[in-house]
């Protein structure tokens, strides 16, 4: 269609009259159009099953719903505040995770101003550590608190200040880690709890414990030394354990030996004062016979232990042939 310019303004103003006219005939449809949209999208929402969805009516909360499809008043008479309660945030301190995954990169900022502590025997530490969290409550986690994040996170370090500052320095950098982990997360849950916050700490993790890098080289010529020093100290046990219950063992031993050796001997001569006695009653009531008797048990406990037994004549004058002393 060819368009002609008007020749006079008046004929301009007709033109733009029709056209106005025509559109005016629209324009009650498109606003019915545009309230039954606008009544749609503030009617209807959904809810992910990651999600819990909180409704304010008139900034007032109402009501919670699950996951799915929902309706509410519309034209924001009701408002929906969508609160993720599976999900496991992190907050780090004295670092930060760049790219998570089998070889994780760090940002290589220093955030000591969170990672440099003081220990309980007043010296310095430099910890990095992560909170993982997430939110049980979700009312309370969003109507008790106005900045969530940095509340847990403010929290976090309060504690785990109070916690390092207990301890010696030793302790944290050896054997103190997991008591500290279990330590901040049972008080980081009793603050937020008196907060009626709503979250719920996971876990508590330790990245890194180290002395501050001015001072490594000392902690670690320190650290080996305190080592080489318990490892002296667990061979020397180790010798004691094998040496001194074996002497105590012989000891015992000869102990026993001698005890038993004084029990014969005692023995042995409550025997003979015995048997003297009932000797020397047999003798008195009878000597000749009682001489005789000994005689003959003597020989028989001398004749066993002899080699070689001589026969000699009292009456023979030469003996020593028949005795063949010269024959070895």
């Amino acid at each position: 269609m060819d368009f002609k310019i008007p020749d006079t303004p008046e004929e301009l103003f007709r033109q733009g009259q029709k056209k106005i006219s025509h559109l005016s005939k629209w324009i009650p449809f498109l606003s019915v159009c545009c309230i039954v949209l606008f009544f749609v999208l503030t009617s209807f929402y959904q809810i992910a099953p990651n999600e819990v969805g909180l409704i304010r009516r008139f900034g007032k909360y109402v009501r919670p719903t699950t996951p799915g499809l929902h309706w509410k008043l519309p034209f924001n008479i009701e408002k929906l505040n969508k609160v993720a309660v599976t999900t496991v945030y992190t907050e780090e301190f004295g670092f930060r995770t760049l790219k998570p995954g089998i070889k994780t990169q760090y940002s290589s900022k220093s955030y000591s101003e969170e990672s440099l502590m003081l220990t309980g025997d007043l010296n310095v530490i430099d910890i990095g550590w992560a909170v993982l969290y997430k939110v049980k409550d979700p009312v309370k986690a969003l109507f008790n608190i106005r900045e969530l994040r940095e509340t847990v996170r403010d929290v976090a370090e309060s504690v785990m200040r109070q916690v390092v500052g207990d301890r010696s320095v030793d302790e944290v950098l050896t054997t103190g880690s997991e008591d500290i982990k279990q330590e901040v997360r049972v008080h980081m849950q009793k603050v937020l709890d008196d907060y009626k916050s709503g979250i719920q700490i996971t876990s508590v993790e330790l990245q890194s414990v180290n002395p501050p890098e001015n001072v490594k080289t000392s902690f670690t010529k320190v650290d080996s030394a305190k080592q080489e020093k318990e490892q002296v100290i667990n061979l020397a046990w180790g010798e004691y354990n094998k040496r001194i219950p074996r002497a105590k063992g012989e000891a015992q031993k000869f102990i026993k030996q001698a005890e038993g050796y004084a029990l014969k001997r005692t023995n042995e001569a409550q025997g003979d004062a015995v048997k003297f006695l009932q000797t020397w009653e047999a003798y008195k009531s009878s000597k000749d016979v009682t001489r005789q008797r000994l005689y003959l048990e003597t020989m028989g406990n001398i004749l066993p232990s002899v080699k070689n037994i001589y026969i000699i004549d009292p009456k023979s004058d030469n003996i020593l042939p028949l005795l063949n002393l010269k024959k070895e």
